[in-house]
C-alpha cells in the first residue's frame, strides 16, 4: 500500500481513534485501520484551517481608506470589473435580495477554488480530484438551492415549480402535461448533481495527472543531460522552465472549475426563487 502523504499522518495522529470510534460506531470498516481519514478528507480539514486562519488574518487587516494588496484580490472574487464576482452574479441574476445568498454561495466558490490550487504545492493534493469531494459539494448546493425556494415560496410553491408553467387548458390535459414536467424536472434536477459532480472531479484529476506527469518527465530529462556532459550542464537548466506551462495550465483550469462551480449555482438559485413561481 502506498505511504500517504504527510498531511495525512499528521491528522490521523490528532482524530485517528475518534474516527475509527465513529466509524465503529456505523459499523464501517475503514479500508486501512492505521489511517481511518484518508488523504482526500485530510487535506479538506487543512484547506479548511488554513482558510479560517487566511481569513481571520485578513479580516484584522481590512481598511476601506488604505486596502492592502490581499485585501484588494480577495474583494476580486466578490466582485470586479469584468462582473464576474459572486456579488455581482447575484445581483445580475437573482435580483432583489441578492445580499442573502453571497455567505453561502462564496463559501461553497472559494472553498472549491482553495481545493483546486492547493496542489501546487509540492506534497499535497487537491481533494477535489477524489469524486466524493465534488459530489459533497454538489450534494450541499443542491440542498440549499431547493431550501432558498422552499424559504421563500414555501413547500407547495416551490413544488409548483416542477409542473411547469401554468398553461390554459382543460383537464385532463393539463394534468397530464403537469405530471410528464414534473418527471421532466424531477430528473433535470437530478441530473445537476452528475453534472456538478462529474465537470470538477474529470476536469481536476485530468489536470492533476498530467501536471504530475509532465513536472516528473522533465525533471528525469534535465537529470538524465546533466550526466551526459557535465560542462554542458548549464544549457540543460532550460527544461525546467518547461513546468512554468504546465503550472499556469493547472491554476488555468483550477480557477475556471471554481468559477463555473460558482456561477452554476448562482442560476440554480435565481431559478429557485424566481418571481414567475
Amino acid at each position: 500500500m502506498e505511504h500517504p502523504i504527510w498531511v495525512t499522518v499528521v491528522v490521523n495522529r490528532l482524530f485517528g481513534k475518534l474516527a475509527l470510534a465513529l466509524l465503529a460506531a456505523l459499523h464501517i470498516q475503514p479500508s486501512d485501520p492505521e489511517y481511518p481519514i484518508p488523504t482526500h478528507v485530510s487535506m479538506e480539514i487543512l484547506v479548511l484551517v488554513l482558510s479560517v486562519v487566511f481569513f481571520l488574518w485578513l479580516r484584522s487587516r481590512i481598511s476601506v481608506d488604505r486596502p492592502g494588496a490581499t485585501q484588494q484580490c480577495t474583494e476580486m472574487l466578490l466582485t470586479n470589473p469584468m462582473n464576474v464576482g459572486v456579488h455581482d452574479l447575484l445581483e445580475e441574476s437573482v435580483g432583489h435580495g441578492w445580499e442573502k445568498y453571497v455567505p453561502m454561495i462564496g463559501s461553497v466558490g472559494i472553498f472549491v477554488l482553495f481545493c483546486n490550487v492547493i496542489s501546487l504545492v509540492p506534497t499535497l493534493e487537491s481533494p477535489t480530484a477524489k469524486v466524493s469531494v465534488p459530489l459533497g459539494c454538489a450534494i450541499v448546493v443542491f440542498i440549499y438551492y431547493n431550501w432558498c425556494g422552499i424559504a421563500k415560496f414555501g413547500p407547495l410553491g416551490h413544488g409548483k415549480h416542477f409542473l411547469g408553467p401554468e398553461m390554459p387548458m382543460p383537464p385532463p390535459i393539463n394534468w397530464i402535461i403537469a405530471a410528464l414536467m414534473l418527471v421532466i424536472e424531477t430528473i433535470s434536477h437530478s441530473a445537476r448533481l452528475l453534472s456538478l459532480t462529474v465537470r470538477l472531479w474529470v476536469n481536476m484529476l485530468v489536470s492533476e495527472i498530467l501536471y504530475g506527469i509532465f513536472l516528473g518527465l522533465l525533471i528525469e530529462l534535465y537529470l538524465y543531460l546533466s550526466r551526459i556532459n557535465i560542462a554542458l550542464r548549464s544549457t540543460f537548466i532550460l527544461p525546467l522552465f518547461i513546468p512554468i506551462v504546465f503550472i499556469a495550465l493547472h491554476i488555468f483550469v483550477a480557477v475556471l472549475q471554481a468559477f463555473v462551480f460558482t456561477i452554476l449555482p448562482v442560476i440554480y438559485v435565481s431559478g429557485a426563487v424566481a418571481e414567475e413561481h
